[in-house]
C-alpha cells in the first residue's frame, strides 16, 4: 500500500466499482451537473488535482474522477455525485504519484507511451 486516505464516494450518484485506468490529469477544472429541479445541482469552479478514470463499462464521457474537495470536510461519508472526493492536500499527493507522468506540465492526457495508473474501486456505497 502506498497511501491510505479517507474519502467520500457517491451519495446522489453511485461511484462505480471495478478496475479502471486514469486517462487524464487536470490541475484544475470546473465541475457542474445534477438537477436544479431535484435539488442536486452543483457548480464547482477550480476543482483541484483531478484524475479522471474509465474502463470498458464506464466510458470517459461519464466523468468519474478522484479529486481534491474544498466544499466539504465530511470524509468517510457519501457526499458526491459519483466521484471520489478527497482532502485537497491528499489528492495533490496522489496526483504527483500517479501516472501518467506530467512531463513537467500541470495537466496531461495518458497515452500508449505514458499510460495512466490502474485504479481499483471496491465495496458498495449505501443506498440513500
Amino acid at each position: 500500500r502506498v497511501f491510505d486516505f479517507l474519502i467520500s464516494s457517491g451519495k446522489w450518484g453511485r461511484t462505480p466499482t471495478g478496475t479502471f485506468r486514469i486517462w487524464t490529469k487536470l490541475r484544475y477544472t470546473k465541475m457542474e451537473g445534477g438537477s436544479k429541479v431535484l435539488g442536486t445541482y452543483y457548480y464547482l469552479p477550480n476543482v483541484p488535482w483531478v484524475m479522471y478514470f474509465y474502463n470498458d463499462e464506464i466510458p470517459k464521457w461519464r466523468g468519474f474522477g478522484l479529486h481534491g474537495t474544498y466544499w466539504h470536510s465530511n470524509f468517510g461519508h457519501p457526499m458526491s455525485h459519483g466521484c471520489i472526493n478527497m482532502r485537497t492536500e491528499e489528492a495533490g499527493q496522489l496526483y504527483y504519484w500517479a501516472q501518467p507522468d506530467l512531463r513537467g506540465r500541470g495537466s496531461i492526457l495518458a497515452g500508449d507511451d505514458n499510460p495512466g495508473t490502474p485504479v481499483v474501486i471496491y465495496g458498495e456505497a449505501p443506498v440513500m
